[in-house]
C-alpha cells in the first residue's frame, strides 16, 4: 500500500472523495507497489480504486479521460525509495569522487523505472525475471549500460558475480520488442579492440530492437587510490576506437539504413580529429550521452550569425570552458568576432585541478578551479559559462559552491549557457529575452 500525501483540487480522485492520508492498495485489482504500477493501471478510462482508511478498506470508482491523471500525489516520485546500485564497477565514477562532497553525489543508482521516466541508464543486474516480465508487459523502452557481451569480462569490469548471466535479459527485452539504447564505457585494455568488436556485433544481431549505442572514454580522476588501474585513450587508441565503430556503422547502414551506434564527441577530441558532419548524426539518438553535441552547437552557432544582427556598442565578453573543447568554443568565439568588429570575446581554458587534469571535459569544472584561476583576469562585461557546470535546474556547482560566489570572487555578471548554438551567441552579444 502506498500512502496519498495530497490529492489534486478538482481532479478526479477529489471529486470522488478520496483524502490525504489515504492508503492506495490497488488499481482495477492490480496491487499497487510503485510509480510505474500507477501510471500503467490508472491510465484506463474507467478505475476502481482499492482504499483503506483508518484501518477501513473501501473502494472508488473513477471515470475519466484515457491517460488522464487520476491526481493523486506520493511522498516520493518513484512512491517508494531509489534502487541501489549492486555492482562495484572498476570504472565507476562516483568511487573517483574526493571525500566530504554532498551527500547525494555519493549515491548510485541502478533503477529501471528511472530509465524509462528519466533515461537513466541501467545494467540490469538488480533486476530479477518478474521485472522483466512487467517491463515486457508495459512495454517500457530503456536504456542499458551494456558495457560488454562477454560474460566473464562484464563480471570481471562490474566486480558482480551475476552480472553476465544478466545479459540474458538484454536479449529476452528485445526478441519481446521492448526497443533498447545502449551504452559502453570504454576503457582502454579492457573492453575496447577485439572485445568491442564483439559487443558491437552481439548488440547488432538484436536489431532493430536495439536502437542506438553509444561508446564514451572512460574518465579518470586524481583519486583512484587502491582502485583497479585505469587510465585514459591515447591518441592513437581514441582513432582506433573510432575506425572500429565505423566499421560497424557501414555493416548496420547497409543492413537497416542507420548507423546505430556512435562514438561520443570526447573520442573526436582526443584523437585530434574533426567532429562529423551533421548527417553522421542522424537524428542524435544519443545527445544526452554526449554524441553530437559539438556539432549541433557548431551548426547552430554558424546558422544564427547569418542571422545576427549587431546593435550595441563595444562589448567585451568571456567564456570558460575545459581543455578538450577549448579549440572549439574558441573558433566559435573568433568568427563572432569576425563578424562583429566591436565584439572582444576572449575563451578561457580551466585545468580541473578538483579532480585532476585527466579530466578535461566542461561539465567536470568546478567553481574553485573557476575563481583560482580566473582572478585578476580582465574578464569583461560577463563570464559565460554552461549549464553542464551546474546542478541541474540550480546555481550549485559539483564542490557546492555556486554562481553567486564565482560573481563575488570575480566581481563580474555570471550567466548560464545552455548547449545551444543560438543561446551562446545571444549570451555572446549580451541579448536577452
Amino acid at each position: 500500500m502506498v500512502k496519498v500525501k495530497s490529492v489534486i483540487q478538482g481532479s478526479p480522485a477529489d471529486r470522488c472523495g478520496v483524502r490525504e492520508e489515504d492508503m492506495l492498495y490497488a488499481i482495477n485489482g492490480h496491487v499497487i507497489k510503485d510509480v510505474l504500477d500507477y501510471m500503467y493501471y490508472a491510465a484506463e478510462t474507467d478505475i476502481i480504486l482499492d482504499m483503506v482508511r483508518h484501518g477501513e478498506e473501501f473502494t472508488i470508482k473513477i471515470q475519466k479521460d484515457e491517460y488522464d491523471d487520476i491526481g493523486l500525489e506520493f511522498d516520493t516520485f518513484l512512491m517508494d525509495g531509489k534502487q541501489r546500485c549492486s555492482n562495484n564497477c572498476v570504472f565507476c565514477f562516483i568511487d573517483q569522487l574526493p571525500p566530504n562532497m554532498r551527500e547525494t553525489l555519493y549515491f548510485k543508482d541502478d533503477d529501471a523505472r528511472l530509465s524509462f521516466l528519466q533515461g537513466n541508464y541501467v545494467t540490469l543486474t538488480n533486476l530479477k525475471d518478474e521485472d522483466i516480465d512487467r517491463i515486457i508487459q508495459m512495454k517500457l523502452n530503456i536504456n542499458v549500460s551494456v558495457h560488454t557481451t562477454n560474460p566473464e569480462l562484464r563480471v570481471k569490469m562490474m566486480h558482480n558475480r551475476f552480472a553476465g548471466e544478466k545479459l540474458k535479459y538484454i536479449y529476452r527485452l528485445a526478441e519481446n520488442g521492448i526497443k533498447l539504447n545502449c551504452q559502453i564505457v570504454c576503457c582502454p585494455e579492457l573492453n575496447d579492440g577485439d572485445e568491442l568488436r564483439r559487443s558491437l556485433r552481439d548488440l547488432g544481431g538484436l536489431m532493430p530492437n536495439i536502437t542506438s549505442m553509444a561508446v564514451v572514454p572512460v574518465g579518470v580522476t586524481k583519486y583512484r587510490q587502491n582502485l583497479y588501474p585505469l587510465r585514459g585513450f591515447t591518441k592513437k587508441e581514441a582513432g582506433e576506437t573510432i575506425d572500429i565503430i565505423a566499421e560497424y556503422q557501414e555493416k548496420f547502414f547497409e543492413k537497416f539504413g542507420t548507423r546505430t551506434v556512435f562514438p561520443s564527441d570526447e573520442f573526436f577530441l582526443i584523437a585530434e580529429r574533426d567532429i562529423p558532419d551533421m548527417e553522421y548524426y542522424e537524428d542524435f539518438p544519443q545527445f544526452e550521452n554526449g554524441v553530437g553535441m559539438l556539432r549541433s552547437l557548431i551548426d547552430e552557432f554558424e546558422q544564427a550569425l547569418k542571422i545576427a544582427e549587431w546593435e550595441g556598442g563595444k562589448r567585451k565578453v568571456s567564456i570558460a570552458t575545459g581543455y578538450s573543447p577549448y579549440p572549439i568554443i574558441k573558433m566559435l568565439a573568433e568568427k563572432a568576432e569576425e563578424y562583429f568588429p566591436l565584439l572582444e570575446c576572449n575563451v578561457y581554458r580551466i585545468r580541473n585541478d578538483f579532480f585532476g587534469d585527466t579530466i578535461t571535459v566542461t561539465g567536470l569544472i568546478t567553481a574553485q578551479d573557476l575563481i583560482k584561476q580566473l582572478k585578476g583576469t580582465d574578464i569583461g562585461q560577463q563570464l559565460l559559462l554552461s549549464e553542464a557546470m551546474l546542478r541541474r535546474d540550480s546555481d550549485v556547482f559539483l564542490d557546492d559552491l555556486t554562481v553567486q560566489d564565482v560573481e563575488r570572487e570575480l566581481k563580474t555578471e555570471v550567466r548560464r549557457v545552455p548547449n545551444d548554438g543560438y543561446e551562446l551567441l545571444d549570451a555572446i552579444m549580451g541579448i536577452k529575452y
